[in-house]
């Protein structure tokens, strides 16, 4: 059975979410990035093998370790997906903090 990764599947889950947070700044290995949880190293590799996967990483072989790039391509089509949901909740937010401050001067 061939499995399909989904990208929101993988950054829902916590761990792969603070990956790519270390990853966001630079290229690092595996044991790299494992040394940053306290689970164990395969866990860790799992995690990278489903975020690999959504190609929300780009692992690059360099002698025998891999190193891990944040694939930023993959992380735009996220945040273009998440835009109008923010651009809507910002709307709302705003509207609320309208009706509030108007509501505060009326008192």
């Amino acid at each position: 059975m061939n499995l399909r990764r989904d990208v929101f599947q993988a950054i829902a889950d916590p761990t792969r979410r603070a990956i790519l947070t270390l990853l966001a700044t630079q290229a690092m290995t595996a044991g790299a990035i494992a040394a940053n949880f306290e689970t164990a190293r395969p866990t860790v590799s799992k995690h990278l093998q489903i975020l690999s996967e959504c190609e929300l990483l780009n692992p690059q072989q360099n002698g025998r370790e891999i190193v891990y790039h944040l694939n930023p391509n993959k992380m735009k089509e996220v945040a273009d997906f998440i835009a109008p949901f923010a651009k809507m909740w910002d709307e709302r937010f705003n509207t609320l903090e309208s009706i509030m401050k108007n509501y505060n001067k009326q008192k």
